[in-house]
């Protein structure tokens, strides 16, 4: 038997990241802790190895920036060679693994592309559905990052 509950999606944006719930057959937008309906897509790691995400870690790039993590979409799914480009626009160090795959070094601590975007959905800065209420399905939704030289996807309305 199924499990009855509430289905939420997640949108793991570039810049920014917004998570909603279906409530009586239409999606609603859950602000976050700050009353924003979106969330900006930043990491920062601080000295004593917590994760800041969202607004606090934007404004902490300002005396952090190596340690404070943006457009990591850029980085997914892309072999090292092919973010050269996106590597100069970005204060935090991007290497490259024996695969050749592009990973982001912080404080020491290499993570692939895909970790420090599952950290923007689990913190508290993300919403996280109604109190009261069960998670049946999350559904991360997102677009693939552009290749170089092409337009940049447009999303559905």
């Amino acid at each position: 038997m199924a499990t009855k509950g509430r289905v939420i999606g997640i949108d793991l944006g570039t810049t920014n990241s917004v998570v909603s719930v279906m409530e009586n057959g239409q999606p609603t937008v859950i602000v976050n802790q700050e009353g924003a309906r979106t969330t900006p897509s930043v990491v920062g790691f601080g000295k004593d190895g917590d994760r800041l995400v969202g607004q606090v870690a934007k404004r902490q790039a300002v005396t952090n920036p190596e340690n404070t993590v943006f457009s990591i979409k850029r980085f997914m799914g892309r072999k090292f060679n092919e973010v050269t480009e996106e590597t100069k626009r970005v204060p935090y160090t991007v290497s490259q693994t024996p695969g050749s795959d592009a990973r982001i070094t912080v404080r020491g601590k290499q993570y692939s592309p895909p970790e420090i975007s599952a950290t923007l959905r689990n913190p508290s800065p993300i919403p996280s559905p109604r109190k009261g209420r069960g998670v049946r399905a999350p559904l991360p939704t997102s677009y693939p990052p552009p290749t170089p030289g092409s337009a940049l996807p447009v999303p559905p309305r």
